[in-house]
């Protein structure tokens, strides 16, 4: 069976930081495709950041360039989120997504496999 956990969530002030992490089991993970997205009540689930197999490439969604970073230790199947100047339009619960290897992130139809979410909660 397949298991995603997101950690890291939590309640930082505007202009902070925070780091989540998404440690997976049950399946290959260094063969994974991974990705980060977000959603708010009432709105539809949305692309973050997106990360290889191999880490060698990456995306990001418009809104978060510059500021936070995607990364994957595949000896400790984890793959990390690093959001640094934070505002309070990224409040939001966080999801990692699993899918097979490819080059392309933003379809969230595409990851066959999710984490239960953690919040994060950016204060003004």
């Amino acid at each position: 069976q397949v298991q995603l956990v997101e950690s890291g969530g939590g309640l930082v002030q505007a202009g902070g930081s925070l780091r989540l992490s998404c440690t997976v089991s049950g399946r290959t993970f260094s063969t994974s495709t991974m990705g980060w997205f977000r959603q708010t009540p009432g709105k539809e689930r949305e692309f973050v950041a997106g990360i290889s197999w191999n880490g060698g490439t990456t995306a990001y969604a418009d809104s978060v360039k510059g500021r936070f970073t995607i990364s994957r230790d595949n000896a400790k199947n984890t793959v990390y989120l690093q959001m640094n100047s934070l505002k309070p339009e990224d409040t939001a619960i966080y999801y990692c997504a699993a899918r097979s290897a490819s080059l392309t992130f933003m379809r969230k139809s595409e990851y066959g496999y999710w984490g239960q979410g953690t919040q994060v909660t950016v204060s003004s």
